[in-house]
């Protein structure tokens, strides 16, 4: 009895002390009222929305609180504010607007802490990772920028080895290799993978954007210049900056699940590849400026299959083609810790675990590669992949005599295990094993750079400059699988196993080497409306040597609304260790003599016979030239034209035989048949523009943004060098496949239409992708039979629901219209399907829904 009075008096208490906060959120651009914006008190959970006015209200007990304010389409906030003991509180509150596909902003491409949007010299793009994923299907990175970013390119494969399990990804229709990526500013390490197969990526190494989960991204900032003249090898095509999440006291969980329609397939199956993601987000604070912020992903994907397709003969098929199974285990963190006030300690990065099963070609019951006691229908072999991939960064940064001054390390590691199963070694018999150890190879890369900033405020209207160096040191490695899998046990039959024949220990290879890198860039305002920049790198590198380039950029303002841009620079990126020491053998028995089928590394013995030059650095010369501005209320508009001229581009030959009468010599006496190397054997040449118009404006209640996103882009391989000896096959040096594989690294034009609404708890995106015609040559060999891809349209819609502050719900569709490429014959394709890996992809419509948490 007692108990319930005093807790009926302890409410009456809280009820008389409690009072109102009340406030209204607006838009800081246009002033306007945000209704449906959400208000949650930062460690309770307590929160609500703001009305069609953009007010709000709640009641409070006296003391601080934090709230943290957000609206999809804009930035959130987190304002501080304290609730008096008598009357009303009352806060006004103004939001940032981004943008759901595309805004400017300056973060990378220069060095200078106080650069804005409005007067970059070069076009970046941001996209803010949580606005994206909580309306769209995409779930995993490289998916994500192929549906938003118009200069980025990224298409699954299938039938292309370890290709299939690491998705290549390129930047206005140039290499994988040519796109430099850094996590919090810091060079991150590619792949050990070099894409051998397919129709994306051949011949390149890149980096695997997959392997940091989306959950832990904040934005992603992309620069559409070259800047290896600031950042180094790589950056020919561009820079992408993955900036890891630094929020704290914010519970953030999401649950998401689609999955195909399945218009081709040959079981009737409606509906294949299921997608199941999970992950969390969660930052504590650490003193006034510091946080710990961790990330844990899982995501499971299934196969895909649209073998058997329509109105093709089924037995020039593949009875299995589509996407690889995958399974991808992720956790990340970011950190900093204050020492003092100009001094912080920080920390970043995370492992991720994958395992693939990819489907590899089939082998019909007939086939001389296939023993029918064991298949008697043949089979399908599965190349399955185990991935372990690590990155960890740790550094200072601190404030001395007026300097900025980074000291910092980060290391990455990537191995790649091949394994084969539903398959055999048809030169053991009936008695050989089903699955096979197949090798593989790591990566490993370690960067140290010491940077220095400075911003003198009253030389003319600002000057910045920055030094430092970075020393790098990589290490690459190829294992041996085991001798099941490569070996011949009987030389009348083919050797190793079927799908993917493993390593030899003849192929096996630990090699490093260093590289010591030296800068310096400064920018200054000469007027408030006219900026120059420039900047110089130096690079020695301990395989090759030495490399100098320059960099010029300027902004002119002509008026508040018109600003002209442009760059020069010349550029380099060095061959990767994994395009100069690759190589792999594949053992064949002619007349009862085994010969070999290799791919030679660089400086070999069958490289040096053939007169082939050790790999050198790729280089460059960049240009763009552009402007930015607004049209009138609401209105943006960016145009940027770019040149990129490149020399020297390296890429993986066809196949020599030793049937060929210039070298069939040289291969014999070396117990060679066929061989295939890398080599810097093109010069191409680049021309395109970028244009992105976005508007924003209130309609009715709710707030509408819209943006259009164009790439238009064109690459011509200038010249084919070849050495004297090989001048004679100059068109198997680098044939009429491999050039339109280069050409076709990005649709000539792709342009990005988004209709963004929201309103109260409601949001509605409706985004349309136009992708253009893509001309790949077949196995055919013939320039007037080319597969053409026409232009196609996708259509993506999703619809969003708030319950409460805490809960939301997304539900749509990509592709909903399930359009595909057009088809061609599968015996003649690249990728043995009815479709190569082009535009939107093969698989059609994605249907999903997703669950997101907010505490």
């Amino acid at each position: 009895m007692n108990t319930n009075v005093l807790a009926i008096c302890w409410l009456l208490s809280a009820t008389a002390f409690a009072q109102n906060i009340r406030g209204r959120v607006t838009d800081e651009s246009t002033k306007s009222p945000l209704p449906g914006a959400t208000i949650v008190v930062v460690g309770q959970q307590l929160g609500t929305t703001t009305n069609g006015e953009g007010d709000f209200s709640l009641k409070l007990t006296p003391g601080p609180y934090t709230l943290r304010i957000s609206s999809i389409g804009f930035e959130s906030l987190d304002q501080a504010v304290t609730v008096e003991a008598s009357g009303t509180t009352t806060v006004n509150l103004a939001l940032k607007p981004t943008q759901t596909s595309l805004s400017e902003v300056m973060v990378v491409g220069s060095r200078n802490l106080n650069r804005s949007v409005t007067d970059s010299p070069a076009p970046i793009d941001i996209i803010d990772v949580r606005q994206v994923t909580s309306k769209m299907g995409q779930l995993d990175v490289n998916q994500l920028l192929q549906f938003v970013a118009p200069s980025f390119n990224s298409n699954r494969q299938t039938g292309s080895d370890g290709a299939d399990h690491v998705d290549p990804a390129s930047l206005r229709g140039l290499g994988p290799d040519q796109t430099l990526v850094l996590i919090n500013g810091k060079r991150q390490h590619q792949s050990s993978l070099v894409t051998l197969f397919g129709t994306r990526g051949r011949g390149n190494t890149g980096t695997d954007l997959n392997t940091i989960p989306a959950a832990a991204i904040e934005r992603i900032e992309i620069l559409r210049d070259g800047a290896a003249a600031q950042y180094g090898s790589d950056a020919i095509a561009g820079v992408i900056n993955i900036v890891l999440k630094t929020s704290t006291n914010q519970l953030t969980a999401n649950v998401n699940y689609g999955a195909y329609q399945a218009k081709y397939r040959f079981d009737n199956q409606k509906f294949d590849g299921g997608n199941l993601n999970v992950n969390a987000n969660y930052g504590w604070r650490i003193g006034k400026t510091g946080f710990l912020n961790v990330t844990g992903d899982y995501n499971q994907r299934d196969h895909t299959n649209r073998a058997n397709t329509p109105g093709i003969d089924s037995t020039l098929q593949r009875r299995q083609y589509g996407d690889s199974k995958i399974t991808n285990s992720s956790f990340y963190a970011n950190a900093q810790i204050p020492l003092t006030t100009n001094t912080n300690i920080y920390a970043f990065g995370g492992i991720n675990a994958r395992k693939g099963d990819a489907y590899a070609w089939t082998r019909a019951a007939d086939s001389d590669r296939n023993i029918p006691s064991i298949y008697p229908d043949g089979f399908d072999p599965i190349i399955t992949s185990k991935i372990l991939d690590g990155t960890f960064a740790a550094g200072v940064r601190t404030n001395f005599r007026g300097w900025n001054v980074d000291f910092g390390n980060i290391f990455g590691s990537n191995r790649f295990d091949y394994g084969v199963k539903n398959t055999l070694n048809a030169s053991m018999g009936p008695s050989s094993p089903r699955e096979f150890n197949a090798g593989g190879f790591q990566l490993q890369q370690n960067v140290t750079g010491l940077h220095f900033t400075r911003f003198y405020k009253n030389t003319l209207q600002g000057l910045n400059i920055a030094f430092g160096s970075e020393f790098r040191y990589e290490d690459y490695k190829i294992f041996a699988g085991e001798e099941a899998s490569y070996r011949a046990y009987d030389i009348t039959k083919a050797a190793g196993s079927q799908g993917f024949p493993g390593f030899q220990p003849s192929n096996e290879l630990n090699k490093s080497r260093t590289n010591l890198g030296l800068y310096v860039d400064g920018e200054i305002d000469i007027t408030k409306a006219f900026m120059v920049g420039a900047a110089a790198r130096y690079e020695n590198y301990s395989d090759f040597g030495s490399t100098l380039n320059g960099k010029l950029s300027s902004r002119l303002t002509i008026s508040p609304a018109f600003m002209l841009r442009g760059t020069l620079s010349t550029g380099f990126r060095a061959p990767s260790l994994a395009q100069t020491y690759f190589n792999s053998t594949i053992t064949n028995f002619v007349g009862g003599q085994a010969v070999q089928v290799q791919i030679a590394q660089s400086g070999s013995a069958i490289t040096q016979a053939l007169g082939v030059p050790p790999l050198k650095q790729e280089t460059s010369l960049n240009a763009s030239l552009g402007f930015t501005s607004q049209l009138g209320s609401g209105f943006s508009l960016t145009v940027d034209a770019y040149y990129v001229r490149i020399k020297d581009r390296i890429v993986l030959t066809g196949q020599f035989s030793d049937d060929l009468p210039a070298i069939s010599d040289a291969l014999k006496a070396l117990n060679v048949s066929r061989v295939q190397f890398f080599t810097n054997a093109i010069s191409t040449r680049t021309r395109g523009i970028d244009i992105v118009l976005a508007h924003h404006t209130q309609l009715g209640n709710g707030r509408l943004n819209t943006s259009l996103g164009m790439n238009f882009n064109s690459l011509d391989t200038t010249s084919v060098n070849t050495n004297a000896k090989l001048k004679p096959y100059k068109d198997l040096y680098f044939d009429l496949r491999e050039y339109y594989f280069v050409k076709a690294s990005a649709p000539p034009s792709k342009m990005n239409l988004t209709i963004d609404y929201s309103i109260n708890k409601w949001a509605f995106l409706l985004r349309f992708v136009r992708f253009g015609e893509v001309k790949l040559a077949n196995w055919s060999y013939k320039s007037d039979e080319l597969d053409i891809y026409k232009p196609k349209v996708t259509t993506d819609l999703s619809v969003s629901y708030r319950f409460t502050p805490q809960v939301g719900l997304s539900i749509g569709g990509s592709n909903i219209l399930n359009v595909y490429p057009d088809m061609h014959r599968a015996d003649l394709t690249e990728s043995g399907g009815a479709w190569d890996p082009v535009q939107m992809g093969i698989n059609g419509a994605y249907w999903f829904g997703k669950l997101n948490f907010r505490f």
